[in-house]
């Protein structure tokens, strides 16, 4: 099921779904339509980010591609219109694009929202909530004006000069350049503009921004400036400046949210444990060995997450939630094992789902299609939903240790440093071994010390005996 409207027996608008988890905004990254183009039911129009992932959306129907609603870069709420595709061309003259705003103009209050909760990409939207969003401003560009803002939004010049608007006291900017405008602490009334039909454009704020210069004339733009590219849009610098301002939002404003949420909820204790994991290394070296094994990546953090579930399972209290608003703990008989995972977008947690009841082999496939989907950035809001416990790796990063924060709603991480030949006493002497520090943090509200400590030994000694696997398992 997808989110949509009927606007005529011809055309047919798409809105932004709400992608999964009762998400409320996304950011468009890329369009992979343009109007005039050719679509056919279920063909991806367009990516976008949402705070937990980027995610492609197929379009529902086929026919021609009318109009875009909104550039790249821009950041739309869930059920605004982002697409409108014409399913009958060739039926008629087309009516006129919807004119262009400056900002999001509210819908008309006679059009009655649908009650109860509604079909989404994935899943079920959230319930209808009981209070109204408040309308935000915004102003339309007049008729003749709004064709070349248009054209600039779409990258092409309009095909005459539009004159220039009344402005009635509001300068006429696209909403890229309000936001660099007030990033730069630009008053846009005080800006010149040199964009066709008095738009002011990008570099006309930069200019604003940048140090005195002596006079000289200013010369028109020859052409409408083309719609900026969303990396262009991601990062504020002025030349020569001091600072970089980076607006805060996608994956990075969801990890903020989250790692402030659980700081200041569940009360931390992080516990230390260093560790012989020489047989633990020499088993790995075997494993890549074994035929049953072919074909799967087999690493010192497969080993890890087998002893984190061996001694999950023998302290099974440790693997529960807090449930505040019912003040009931939940126990969890189930483990999805969560793997922190460093991407290009910022930090995300996939988990393994029911990884307590896969083989070795098993949890090292899912492992690595886990990480292979990070990394390529295409990993699903829905598989970084419902984790149990985390395994964080800085070892990889050549770092010891470190006081992990919880992932919101789990009880626990285990935090792996880098694993390292120094001397150890093995057998009453002093030899080199391969020593790592393991660090396990977990909410003190529902895991106390003791049980926190029995979790953090049984996993250490599992990697300094591997055979423990076998006889505790």
């Amino acid at each position: 099921m997808t989110t949509m409207t009927d606007t005529s027996a011809r055309f047919r608008e798409f809105k932004m779904p709400d992608v999964g988890e009762g998400l409320t905004e996304a950011e468009i990254l890329k369009w992979y339509v343009q109007p005039g183009d050719t679509v056919t039911d279920g063909q991806v129009v367009c990516e976008v980010e949402t705070a937990k992932a980027a995610v492609e959306l197929p379009v529902p129907f086929d026919g021609v591609v009318h109009e875009l609603r909104f550039p790249e870069g821009t950041t739309v709420d869930v059920g605004e219109v982002i697409i409108a595709v014409d399913v009958a061309p060739g039926s008629g003259d087309a009516p006129a694009q919807a004119e262009p705003v400056q900002e999001a103009v509210p819908e008309p209050e006679a059009e009655e929202a649908p009650k109860g909760r509604q079909p989404v990409l994935v899943g079920y939207g959230v319930a209808e909530s009981s209070t109204k969003r408040r309308a935000r401003k915004g102003v339309a560009v007049p008729g003749p004006a709004a064709a070349a803002v248009q054209a600039e939004l779409n990258g092409r010049a309009a095909a005459e000069p539009a004159p220039a608007p009344v402005l009635e006291g509001r300068p006429l900017a696209k909403p890229p350049v309000r936001k660099l405008a007030k990033d730069l602490g630009i008053d846009l009334a005080t800006v010149t503009p040199t964009g066709e039909g008095g738009v002011i454009t990008r570099e006309d704020v930069h200019a604003a921004a940048a140090p005195a210069q002596p006079a000289a004339p200013v010369q028109p733009a020859p052409a409408v400036e083309p719609a900026p590219a969303a990396p262009e849009e991601t990062v504020v610098s002025v030349q020569g400046a001091r600072e970089t301002r980076v607006p805060v939002k996608g994956v990075r404003k969801a990890i903020a949210q989250a790692m402030v949420g659980s700081a200041f909820t569940a009360p931390h204790v992080t516990e230390f444990v260093t560790v012989d994991v020489t047989r633990t290394m020499k088993l790995v070296a075997e494993l890549k060995e074994d035929k049953d094994m072919a074909g799967v990546r087999v690493n010192p953090l497969l080993i890890i997450a087998k002893a984190l579930l061996v001694a999950i399972k023998r302290n099974p209290d440790v693997n529960a939630s807090w449930d505040e608003a019912a003040q009931e703990i939940v126990q969890k008989h189930y483990v999805n094992l969560g793997i922190a995972a460093a991407t290009p977008r910022g930090l995300i947690v996939p988990n393994i789902k029911d990884a307590h009841e896969k083989t070795l082999p098993q949890l090292a496939e899912a492992l690595g299609e886990l990480v292979s989907t990070a990394r390529e950035g295409r990993t699903s809001p829905a598989a970084m939903a419902g984790g149990t416990v985390t395994i964080t790796n800085v070892g990889v990063f050549g770092v010891d240790t470190g006081t992990p924060i919880l992932n919101p709603g789990e009880s626990a991480i285990l935090a792996v440093g880098a694993i390292k030949l120094q001397p150890w006493v093995h057998k009453g002497k002093v030899k080199p071994r391969q020593v790592t520090t393991l660090a396990l943090s977990f909410d003190h509200r529902l895991v106390d010390g003791e049980l926190g400590s029995k979790v953090l030994a049984d996993v250490a000694a599992i990697l300094e005996q591997p055979k423990r696997l076998i006889t505790w398992a």
